[in-house]
């Protein structure tokens, strides 16, 4: 069993069932996880000081996040509150801190998007931190049912400390893709787990974008409900000096003829940068005709930085289409910065191209304009730095 099929299951172990006024109502006992100490496999690689008591209990609500939503005309968002029967069915909480969010928010964002309809532009839901030194919770979800087509964009900014879980629910033949933007203030500590749950047929690209903040830590599980689902995940990070940047996914394929892709580039640049990828990929016995693959690139710009990758991938059936994983971390390519340099283009300008180069794979893979060139802009910024 991989460490993070074991988080789940205790996951599962620290739902206390709750009656109360006929309704269900599910909470979560944070006591099940034990508190973090920096050697458990999924935080070895966690500052676990610069949480600011997300992982020990010490961090107790003082103020809210802000979501606020540009929704398209289609599409129902609503404020609900912990009661709400829906909330919780695309995964439990999978670790100390996932818990504590889940038990600790007092309403929640659902984004609904109908049986078949295509949205007309994509919703951007923003989320503002609570505010320097401030600590908040929150929970948010998005359903796409039945043979719906959306786009939706989760753009998260300002500062403080801030943990949630985040919902996408796909019922049958749905087509969702999702992009969920870093952008955070250089003080922000955010600490997310993203649950995706795809139905029959169903289609999710899920997206995610770091850039800002002094520790992000982002955590998308993916499993399927029923044979035909087909999940790409694809992530951008850009980790500056001091800069904590985690990505740890898990794809749970426990039921067949489903895929999966994964492609997460980085570059590093300044003293302390530090970015985290773990790639967990679970093929269990039922999961005949699967097709997956994962790929992991770091690109490290000057000294002092440095990147994890650890790919892992567990097969439990011999009948299957395809799995394989790839990682990889280097500097620039000599070769190509001699290539454009014997072609008259300064050694600066060099390098830029080949790092614009490193992440157009992934901007071309962004379907929504305004925020594939937002990301573009990003890079430039990045990389006026690295020219200083």
């Amino acid at each position: 069993m991989t460490v993070a099929e074991k988080n789940v299951a205790a996951a599962a172990e620290a739902v206390v069932p709750q009656s109360s006024r006929g309704e269900r109502f599910t909470a979560y006992d944070v006591e099940a996880f034990e508190v973090p100490g920096g050697r458990e496999e999924n935080w070895r690689f966690t500052p676990l000081k610069r949480l600011h008591g997300l992982h020990d209990g010490s961090a107790v609500s003082t103020g809210e996040a802000k979501v606020e939503a540009d929704a398209a005309a289609e599409v129902r968002v609503e404020t609900v509150g912990r009661e709400d029967e829906r909330l919780g069915q695309a995964g439990v909480p999978g670790d100390r801190v996932a818990a504590q969010a889940y038990s600790a928010f007092t309403s929640a964002t659902v984004v609904t998007v109908p049986k078949e309809t295509k949205t007309s532009k994509p919703t951007v839901l923003r989320v503002t931190g609570p505010g320097e030194g401030e600590v908040a919770y929150g929970h948010l979800q998005v359903r796409a049912e039945p043979y719906a087509e959306a786009a939706v964009v989760l753009d998260h900014a300002g500062s403080g400390t801030y943990a949630d879980n985040v919902e996408f629910v796909l019922g049958e033949g749905a087509k969702l893709t999702v992009v969920s933007v870093q952008d955070w203030a250089d003080d922000a500590v955010h600490v997310s787990e993203q649950h995706l749950k795809l139905g029959k047929d169903a289609t999710l690209k899920h997206i995610v974008v770091t850039l800002g903040g002094d520790l992000v830590r982002i955590s998308p599980t993916a499993t399927f409900a029923d044979k035909g689902g087909d999940v790409e995940m694809l992530g951008l990070y850009f980790a500056d000096a001091g800069q904590h940047q985690e990505h740890r996914l898990f794809v749970d394929h426990g039921v067949s003829h489903c895929k999966s892709r994964v492609m997460y580039k980085g570059a590093l640049q300044g003293d302390g940068a530090h970015a985290v990828w773990i790639g967990d990929v679970l093929i269990r016995a039922e999961a005949e005709a699967t097709d997956t693959y994962e790929l992991n690139r770091n690109l490290v710009l000057t000294e002092g930085a440095r990147a994890d990758s650890v790919p892992n991938l567990e097969i439990e059936t011999g009948e299957i289409v395809g799995a394989g994983h790839a990682s990889a971390t280097g500097r620039f390519d000599d070769e190509q910065l001699f290539y454009l340099q014997s072609r008259g283009i300064e050694e600066e300008s060099a390098r830029r191209l080949v790092v614009r180069g490193f992440f157009h794979e992934i901007l071309m893979k962004i379907d929504i304009p305004e925020v594939r060139e937002r990301l573009r802009a990003a890079i430039e910024r990045e990389l006026e730095a690295v020219g200083g």
